[in-house]
């Protein structure tokens, strides 16, 4: 037997404890790794607060691996940075992400290949040491000397995460940028085309497609905010946003502004630039805020030979004659191969080769433009070039060479659309026939089938005119609208003898249509627009939809009769339910819903439409309950709708007076902020159960929005200006935030007041509120107030000592 000494046995127990050590040590979690030691399998570091984790992972339904740092406490694994995004990894198990003895990181495969690595060396042996932090920063540095800063770290080669404490920005030393690069979809986390870089200041961010094509930008940094994203100065989720410039580097970073709540910027695989926020009582992260705004106005982001429309579900569509190269990528959200033809282009002079119309389109200018004087001489030209594959003749001649970027399909009252003529090989036969144009060789084929469409509706026509006598009438589809025919109405409504309500635009009446479905009938009166103009108005009103938005059916535009046809709302105006004449209560629960669901509809009218919509006449009457009691805002659009006559209208309308901001009065220009007002003392009424109007009847110190501005300006108890009938019941946090909201909406500076989006945040508990200024108009009523009390007294000492 051999003889062991003490001194050796000394160093195998040691040597065995310390295995044991750092493998119970990896087992619960470490957030270090020390030269020599390694990850594998399902081990992983976790961050001194457990906030962030670092592992193999792989992403959806891949069946790749890759080592990242992603939120410990989202199921979903929410990945904020990827070490080996262009270099997956295929087995977990057998590889292993290990700090070397020399300070180098590196990732080996199974077969023990470096597929990524920092590339660092350090100057000792087993000197260095790496560390996740609770900022999700991952850092080497010396172990023996943590003077000596940092040797690398994850934040200098970010991927599409910007976190608090993570930079965006330029090292002057490397030339290197750091820079956010999508995604290529959510199961794919290689580089995209979409990236968001800074200058070489590093003050201002630019989005980029292909590192060329710029489609959104910053601004330049003042100090303060970003030239073109003011908003961030007022984001209650950021705080320090600080540009930072020495002689290394320039870069910006930001800090988290609440305890207990995560926010992240992230260029998502679409190519837009999303805020996201977790709170504790959140189920998962709220977007809060997107740039560009529109899905459509990310350059290319539907891929080379489709169409981008926005108001579609599935925003991209390959051209007529194209289809999806690599289907799978589609499926996934990953457009960016595009489309490819199903049949090449004859290209033998243009004798098979045919082009298609595509109206209503907007486009960026086209790689080439030709001086020729006519349509068809434009077209002779694109036929004639091997390469073009489309043309638009629009004050001059544009073709299109090799494949299509980023075309939008807008809508048909679009004043900025234009026609597309696509080219399409005629040998494909089942395209062809469906939505061809026939070239003049084929002019028996298409007169043929002219006529026999003529015929077959020329059939229908006389079927449906043999059917009007017993129904309620065939009824012309108008883009999405329907073109009812004013006798139609009449016979739906009854001669119109069912009367909803009443306004100063007109009366509504209850109908049916000859297939059960009721309708809301609103005649038009005092319009003086011309037919032309009444049906492009009513098209953009039909064209917005939204869950918390009466939903414009159709309409009727016979000589001087103007009608609106809308969906029929069951539970009424929330006018005829919130008021005491109603012996139904609504509770707070159906109140609170009801002020957040009027503000989601009407910020969306405001930011999220692609014109802004200003309502001008929000109050309860204009806010109609469906069967479960969810808010819709009606009315909407009748303002451009009316033009001039609107303000005057306004004016004479009873109650409505009461809800108007005060530059309705001073004639300044009318924003988005009027409304802003208007659903301030909406809102104040919702509180209350009772109209603001009512409130002054004792004298203006009783005047309700006078009374809640002075509570909450003081810090007094809000429950004794709810609702009598609800005896209290009410949860005290929404009460307190809905009449601070209040008392910041009716501000008489709309400047001070909020946006409808930030209305939103604050009542669903997203973003936090301040205590509002008691506001001026209101000051000045309780002063006036004060004085008449003053005088009364005075009078009376006087009849006093008479």
């Amino acid at each position: 037997m051999v003889a062991v000494s003490k001194k050796t046995w000394f160093s195998v127990c040691l040597m065995l404890l310390l295995f044991l050590f750092f493998q119970f040590h990896f087992s619960q979690g470490s957030d270090t790794i020390s030269p020599g030691q390694s990850l594998s399998g399902n081990q992983t570091l976790i961050s001194a607060g457990g906030i962030f984790e670092l592992g193999f992972f792989t992403p959806g339904n891949s069946h790749n691996y890759y080592i990242g740092i992603w939120y410990k406490s989202f199921p979903d694994k929410t990945v904020v940075w990827v070490a080996n995004r262009k270099t997956p990894i295929s087995d977990p198990s057998s590889s292993v992400f290990k700090l070397l003895e020399d300070g180098n990181l590196v990732l080996l495969n199974q077969s023990g290949a470096t597929i990524w690595s920092t590339n660092l060396t350090s100057s000792s042996v087993n000197s260095t040491t790496a560390q996740l932090f609770d900022n999700a920063n991952f850092v080497l540095r010396n172990a023996l000397d943590w003077s000596g800063g940092v040797l690398w770290q994850s934040f200098d080669y970010p991927t599409d995460h910007w976190i608090p404490g993570s930079k965006v920005g330029y090292n002057k030393l490397t030339k290197e940028r750091q820079i956010l690069v999508s995604w290529r979809n959510p199961e794919d986390p290689a580089p995209s085309l979409f990236s968001l870089q800074p200058d070489q200041k590093g003050n201002t961010h630019f989005l980029l497609w292909n590192d060329s094509k710029q489609y959104w930008t910053s601004g330049e940094w003042t100090g303060k905010i970003f030239t073109q994203v003011p908003e961030i100065q007022t984001n209650p989720y950021v705080k320090n946003v600080t540009f930072v410039s020495n002689e290394n580097e320039s870069y910006l970073t930001y800090e988290s502004a609440i305890p207990n709540t995560l926010t992240r910027f992230v260029l998502n695989a679409s190519g837009q630039y999303n805020q996201f926020v977790w709170r504790s009582n959140f189920d998962g992260w709220r977007p809060l805020w997107a740039r560009p705004t529109q899905q459509c106005e990310v350059y290319a982001f539907c891929g080379p030979n489709s169409i981008c429309n926005q108001q579609k579900d599935y925003l991209c569509d390959c051209l007529e004659g194209f289809e999806p190269k690599i289907t799978k990528d589609w499926a996934l959200g990953d457009h960016t191969e595009g489309c490819g033809r199903r049949v090449s282009l004859q290209c033998d002079g243009g004798e098979k080769d045919e082009f298609l119309l595509l109206p209503n389109i907007g486009f960026q200018v086209s790689s080439k433009s030709l001086a020729v004087d006519t349509l068809e001489e434009c077209e002779l030209a694109c036929l004639s070039n091997c390469s073009c594959n489309a043309f638009a003749y629009d004050n001059g001649c544009l073709i299109w060479e090799a494949d299509i970027y980023n075309l939008e399909q807008l809508a048909s009252n679009s004043k900025t659309g234009r026609d597309l003529h696509l080219r399409i090989s005629a040998s494909d036969s089942d395209w062809v026939g469906r939505r061809g144009k026939g070239k003049r060789n084929t002019t028996v084929v298409v007169c043929t089938t002219i006529a026999a469409c003529i015929t077959l509706f020329g059939l229908v026509l006389v079927i449906l005119w043999k059917r009007s006598s017993a129904s309620a009438g065939s009824f012309k589809m108008v883009d999405s609208l329907v073109l009812f025919k004013y006798k139609d109405l009449r016979r739906a409504t009854k001669n119109f003898s069912a009367k909803l309500g009443e306004g100063g635009f007109g009366s509504v009446f209850r109908g049916t249509l000859p297939n059960s479905t009721v309708i809301a009938v609103k005649e038009l009166k005092r319009l003086n627009q011309s037919e032309k103009q009444f049906r492009a108005e009513v098209k953009t009103i039909g064209m917005i939809q939204h869950k918390n938005l009466v939903r414009l059916y159709g309409f009727c535009a016979k000589a001087s009769k103007r009608s609106l046809v809308y969906e029929y709302m069951p539970n009424g105006s929330l006018e005829t339910l919130l008021f005491p004449k109603n012996p139904k209560i609504l509770d707070w629960q159906s109140r609170y819903r009801i002020a957040i669901g009027t503000a989601r509809g009407l910020a969306y009218l405001h930011e999220e439409c692609r014109d802004c919509i200003i309502h001008c006449d929000i109050k309860p009457d204009n806010i109609l309950l469906d069967a479960e009691y969810n808010p819709k805002v009606a009315d909407f659009g009748l303002a451009k709708l009316f033009g001039r006559e609107f303000s005057r209208v306004l004016t004479t309308m009873r109650g409505t007076r009461g809800y108007l901001a005060p530059e309705w009065m001073s004639g300044e220009a009318i924003t988005p902020k009027a409304d802003v007002f208007s659903y301030g003392m909406l809102l104040l009424e919702i509180i209350s159960g009772r109209r603001n109007s009512e409130s002054s009847e004792g004298g203006f110190e009783n005047y309700f929005p006078l009374r809640v501005a002075n509570a909450v300006n003081k810090g007094e108890n809000v429950v004794m200006l709810l609702d009598d009938r609800l005896e209290g019941n009410a949860i005290l946090e929404e009460l307190i935030r809905a009449c601070k909201v209040a008392c910041w909406c009716i501000q008489n500076d709309e400047k001070d007041r909020p946006n409808m989006g930030q209305v939103v945040q604050i009542l669903e508990n997203f973003s936090e509120v301040g205590i509002p200024p008691i506001p001026r108009f209101l000051q000045h009523l309780q002063d006036d107030a004060s004085k008449v009390v003053v005088h009364q007294e005075t009078t009376s000492r006087s009849d006093l000592q008479a």
